[in-house]
């Protein structure tokens, strides 16, 4: 299902949704056009796609979180020598701590992102509206951290450390934050989706998110018993950044919405 618009006015331009988007945008093309780095790694120095290298620098690797990589911390396997040995490269430092903001912004292909600011522009103008622009800020990092930390907790219980190892990158989480609010905030809107790829149909925004919401639940089950070693995509940080923009939304909220046009 893909959404093309919903029916609810906002009072005001949604100024930092646009701008979120903008960042967004401006991320992904510095890291799809990084420079080639030359890194240390279990065999020496070897050359490093910049992508990769970002990507390994500025995602969040849940394994960081409680320092319990297998290779140690700033390490990142980027493909196999010749002779089939592993290579580990250890990347430039940065905090954990800031990698939990940045990974926000960063996205793994046009795909990803196209997708992430689609659901973006068309649900977070509503939710920044009823929040104000600061207020929505501190809550779309707060759901942000909010999945990353979820992505943690079951990546390590379920995967162990391996799959812990590989840098989590996306606005998704945060994202998945803005629909739940939405959800809570606009359950009866109506928002005009694409379904099977050529029919626009209004669907309520209740039925479109809870199927949404459900997918995410039964996809993130089926990645725990059948784990993706690439990585993959991070379904438990979806559910976590939804069920805290569901449970938050209400501290965050200084107006109602505004009621849809049809």
């Amino acid at each position: 299902m893909i959404p093309l618009h919903d029916s609810v006015p906002t009072r005001r331009r949604p100024v930092l949704t646009i701008a979120l988007i903008l960042v967004n945008i401006a991320v992904f093309l510095w890291s799809q056009n990084a420079a080639t780095q030359i890194l240390p790694s279990n065999r020496g120095p070897v050359r490093v796609n910049g992508f990769t290298a970002v990507t390994a620098e500025y995602g969040f690797v849940p394994c960081e979180l409680t320092m319990r990589c297998a290779a140690g911390d700033d390490t990142v396997d980027v493909g196999r020598f010749t002779d089939g040995t592993p290579a580990v490269v250890r990347v430039h430092h940065v905090p954990v701590a800031l990698t939990l903001l940045t990974s926000i912004f960063m996205h793994g292909g046009w795909e990803h992102l196209l997708g992430n600011m689609l659901f973006l522009w068309i649900f977070a103008n509503n939710v920044e509206d009823v929040m104000g622009r600061f207020r929505f800020l501190v809550f779309y990092f707060a759901a942000g951290f909010a999945a990353a930390l979820t992505q943690t907790i079951v990546t390590l219980h379920f995967s162990g450390t391996a799959a812990a190892s590989i840098p989590t990158i996306g606005a998704s989480g945060a994202i998945a934050g803005v629909l739940g609010a939405y959800f809570v905030l606009l359950p009866h809107a109506r928002v005009v989706t694409l379904l099977f790829g050529f029919l626009p149909v209004p669907l309520s925004a209740m039925i479109f998110l809870g199927v949404w919401f459900v997918f995410q639940l039964w996809q993130g089950g089926f990645s725990l018993t059948h784990p993706d070693g690439g990585g993959g995509v991070a379904f438990a940080a979806h559910v976590g950044g939804f069920v805290l923009g569901m449970l938050a939304v209400r501290l965050f909220q200084v107006r109602a919405p505004l009621r849809p046009r049809w």
